[in-house]
């Protein structure tokens, strides 16, 4: 099966295709919502960034402000941004239904921030605990299933 992709000029992999709101591909043609760039931005303006997309109910997007700033970022910090990259498609998952990934992406999440939070790294004033707790509660909904449209990400 040979399917062409979207390249870029030093040939990695970019997806042309049209979104939804939850990432979804469009088909070609179609009208999605705003790409998000694919640059890493500084962690003040990730954050902001995020919350606007949160806000707007795009979880997927701010996944991807989110990962990329988790890729540039220094070593020590990595945990953090890769956890909130984590918290932000497991919403994704949420909100299509997908309540077990939703659930294995909170509970990564979780692990992640824990991680971070014990450590002496920046915080960005981001209010780690909060958030931890309302990752360990979106777990406790899957594991009891009772999930729902998660309530907003205290970021």
């Amino acid at each position: 099966m040979n399917i062409e992709r979207d390249r870029d000029r030093a040939g990695r992999a970019r997806q042309a295709r049209p979104r939804d709101r939850l990432g979804r591909p469009l088909p070609y043609g179609s009208v999605g919502v705003e790409p998000v760039s694919e640059e890493p931005l500084p962690p003040g303006p990730t954050i902001e960034t995020a919350r606007a997309l949160l806000a707007d109910g795009r979880p997927f997007a701010a996944h991807e402000v989110f990962e990329a700033r988790w890729k540039d970022a220094p070593e020590a910090e990595r945990d953090l941004w890769q956890g909130l990259a984590q918290l932000c498609v497991g919403n994704t998952h949420a909100e299509r239904g997908n309540t077990t990934g939703a659930g294995r992406l909170w509970e990564r999440a979780g692990g992640r921030l824990s991680a971070y939070a014990a450590t002496s790294g920046p915080a960005y004033g981001l209010d780690l605990r909060m958030i931890i707790v309302w990752v360990e509660d979106r777990v406790r909904e899957v594991h009891a299933g009772s999930v729902t449209k998660p309530t907003p990400v205290p970021i």
